[in-house]
């Protein structure tokens, strides 16, 4: 049912459009996609040169083990609560200058950090890198859902991390060529050119017609405080548990699984984030045009969990293999678990423009602030079970609960997103 004929029931009201025809390469989406290349070049460039630079500080084989999991950690709490401070200036203030304020951030906290000389510092940055880079998804994501017709969003959504983990390949290759230190120095002038590419982008025109209006906006604890919007918005985190339990244990802890396993040979994590990333590219691009085919989200998300699954089986099958048999499995994770772009294009279409910003930007940090407890409950399993064990019983209850999470939510192919809650 379309917000506009339920808003007396639903306490939604309809606003008018004012939304233009968009072409699905215009420059707000391809500035969108940019700022999530920038995003995903820093996640992923940490767990890249997490040893290297660790070594380089000074730290033992175990402390690095150690230390290079708080980072993540500390990394993933910064986005956590980046995600409701962004998310709630996005409702409130406006997309862009979230998009604005986010890669700022970002910028400086990269420079600094390739200055670092101790643990303490490098948290800090990492952190400030983490609180910078939450707005940059969701708000390119919620302005893109409100500046493109329907029809035409859920390939513009697509672009978006369909271009951006593309990020991934590109930290792969700038790692293997510079020192760490030089890394992080090019993420923030990366961020600085992006800073430059955004001032030509407008804000959404549904924002804007509620800019000045007298009704509630960003107001993140009511999320919590109605019953129908607390399990709307929890079900859009659940359905994205598997995408980080995949690239936070299985890929960046690849060598550890791959030596429990007795694969001949090395099996090098930066090897393994550059293919599961790779997939990820064709996963996005897959995922967005099947579920434009089928015109359901919902059925599309349901399909990549079910493959998801099929492909973690299959990677807690590789006893004996080959290190590249192991990076084809890793390249096939990233495909299964390219449902990203449709998990979050959900998030966006399940709320009105007053909370759309609050709860895309929170959704997506709140998937990637899981990996906390999903390493949490890895850690503490091998207290009692093998590694692999503890990875193959986390993952399980990963997928179980998205899937239960994806088999019960709303369908929003259709759904008109010019409206408000109360």
């Amino acid at each position: 049912m379309e917000p506009q004929s339920s808003s007396l029931l639903s306490g939604e009201t309809s606003l008018l459009s004012g939304q233009k025809s968009r072409s699905v390469f215009s420059l707000v989406v391809i500035v969108a996609s940019l700022g999530y290349f920038v995003d995903i070049y820093d996640l992923v460039l940490f767990g890249i040169i997490r040893v290297s630079s660790l070594t380089s500080l000074g730290l033992s084989p175990d402390q690095i083990r150690e230390k290079g999991l708080l980072l993540i950690n500390v990394q993933m709490a910064g986005m956590l609560l980046g995600g409701i401070l962004w998310g709630v200036l996005g409702d409130k203030k406006g997309r862009l200058k979230v998009l604005f304020g986010s890669i700022i951030l970002y910028s400086i906290a990269n420079i600094a950090n390739g200055f670092v000389h101790g643990i303490n510092g490098y948290m800090l940055w990492r952190f400030l890198a983490g609180l910078g880079l939450a707005g940059e998804l969701g708000a390119g994501i919620t302005l893109v859902a409100e500046v493109l017709p329907r029809e035409k969003r859920g390939y513009g959504t697509m672009l978006i991390p369909t271009i951006g983990v593309s990020g991934a390949i590109v930290a792969g290759f700038i790692a293997e060529e510079f020192s760490w230190r030089t890394c992080f120095f090019i993420g923030g002038g990366l961020g600085i050119l992006l800073l430059l590419l955004r001032i030509g982008v407008l804000e959404s025109g549904m924002f804007n017609t509620i800019k000045n209006a007298r009704v509630s906006k960003g107001n993140f604890f009511s999320l919590f405080t109605d019953k129908e919007k607390f399990i709307k918005y929890l079900k859009c985190i659940l359905i994205g548990l598997p995408t980080w339990y995949v690239v936070g244990i299985l890929v960046f802890f690849s060598n550890d699984f791959a030596r429990q396993m007795g694969v001949h040979g090395v099996v090098k994590p930066a090897i393994a984030v550059m293919a599961s990333y790779a997939g990820l590219v064709f996963g996005d691009l897959l995922s967005g045009i099947i579920s434009q085919i089928w015109k359901s989200r919902k059925k599309t998300v349901i399909l990549f969990l079910l493959l998801t699954a099929g492909t973690i089986i299959l990677y807690f099958n590789l006893y004996n293999a080959t290190p590249k048999a192991f990076y084809w499995i890793c390249f096939a994770l990233g495909v299964t678990v390219g449902y990203w772009a449709i998990f979050i294009t959900i998030a966006a279409e399940q709320f009105g423009t007053n909370l759309r910003a609050t709860v895309t930007t929170t959704v997506t940090n709140f998937v990637r602030g899981m990996l906390i407890p999903i390493s949490a409950l890895y850690a503490f399993l091998q207290n009692y079970v093998s590694l692999y064990v503890s990875g193959a019983v986390v993952g399980a209850a990963c997928l179980i609960i998205a899937l239960i999470a994806a088999f019960s939510i709303e369908e929003t192919f259709h759904k008109d997103l010019n409206y408000v809650e109360k």
